[in-house]
This record gives C-alpha cells, sequence and structure tokens, in this order.
C-alpha cells in the first residue's frame, strides 16, 4: 500500500489520507470544494463547487501516477438532488470515460459544501 500526498489537492481534514494506491488502484479520499493553496471552501454554485472539486481529483490522481481517464467508479455526494442537472453537466465534462457512478443527497457536508466525490481508478 502506498500512501499520495500532493500540496495541489486539499490535506486531508481529519485521521485520512488524500488517497491510497493497493494494487493498480487509487482509491481517493472524498473531495470537497476547497482551494489548495488556502484551505479555504470556493464556489458559490454547485457549478463552481464541481468544477473545484473534478481539478482536486485530477491532481491527486496526477500525484498517483494516473489520470482521470482511468476513473473506473465515482460515488458523489449532493446536498441537495436539485442540483444534480448543473452538477451532471460539470461532471460529464470531466468525466468523459463515463465511470460507473453513485450519486446520492445527503443531508449535510463537511463545511456545509453542495457537493463531494470519491473515485476508484485504475493506474
Amino acid at each position: 500500500m502506498k500512501y499520495i500526498s500532493t500540496n495541489d489537492a486539499p490535506q486531508a481534514i481529519g485521521p485520512y489520507s488524500q488517497a491510497i494506491v493497493s494494487g493498480n488502484t487509487v482509491y481517493t479520499s472524498g473531495q470537497i470544494a476547497i482551494n489548495p493553496a488556502t484551505g479555504n471552501v470556493e464556489g458559490a454554485t454547485i457549478e463552481e463547487q464541481t468544477e473545484l472539486v473534478c481539478t482536486n481529483i485530477e491532481n491527486l490522481l496526477k500525484a498517483a501516477g494516473t489520470d482521470i481517464s482511468k476513473v473506473v467508479k465515482t460515488v458523489c455526494f449532493l446536498a441537495d438532488m436539485s442540483d444534480f442537472a448543473a452538477f451532471n453537466a460539470v461532471y460529464a465534462k470531466h468525466f468523459v470515460s463515463k465511470p460507473a457512478r453513485s450519486c446520492v443527497a445527503v443531508k449535510t457536508l463537511p463545511k456545509n459544501v453542495l457537493v463531494e466525490i470519491d473515485t476508484v481508478t485504475e493506474l
């Protein structure tokens, strides 16, 4: 097992790793709309937050030696399912390989963000 850490994605805000490589698979922890340079949540809309989340995922996967085209599964959490269409439009621009996906609405996300995504990716 190899732990992945990069300053180009938000640092863990709890007792977990940004990502872990096990075998030929990268597991990213859930990413939220935190700017890694400032540590602050950025983006007021679901579109803005989803863009930042996808960028953070792309940076984590790069640090692990892979890229977003090799994502095989995502789990997406939305604070409000009425944001689904807008979220999906941004998501589709980044995840063009169309990985398997689960998408659910949850009561509250860390730091009251609108979206969180984690991934399972091939090396």
